[in-house]
C-alpha cells in the first residue's frame, strides 16, 4: 500500500481564477444545497486544470467553499492519484 502525501513545498496561498470559480459554482449548483460537498471531486479537478496540481491552500479554499471539514477534502485529494 502506498502513502500519498502533499508536496513538502507549498505555496503561501491559493486563489480561484474567475473562470475556475464560475465553473465551480456551476458544479455546486448541480447538487441540492445540503449536498454541496458532492462537488468536491469536480472542483479539485478544476483546481488541477488551473494550477497543474492541488496544493494545501487549494484544499483549504475548497473546504471553505463547500462548507466541509478540511480533512474531508484532504482525504479525497490524497486518495485519488490524479490530484497529486
Amino acid at each position: 500500500m502506498s502513502v500519498r502525501r502533499l508536496a513538502k513545498e507549498q505555496p503561501a496561498s491559493f486563489t480561484f481564477a474567475d473562470a475556475t470559480m464560475e465553473k465551480a459554482n456551476w458544479w455546486i449548483a448541480k447538487y441540492p444545497a445540503e449536498r454541496r460537498q458532492s462537488a468536491v471531486i469536480p472542483i479539485l479537478w478544476l483546481i488541477k486544470k488551473q494550477d497543474g496540481w492541488v496544493s494545501e491552500p487549494a484544499i483549504r479554499e475548497t473546504a471553505e467553499l463547500l462548507e466541509m471539514p478540511v480533512i474531508r477534502v484532504y482525504e479525497v485529494a490524497t486518495f485519488y492519484t490524479m490530484f497529486m
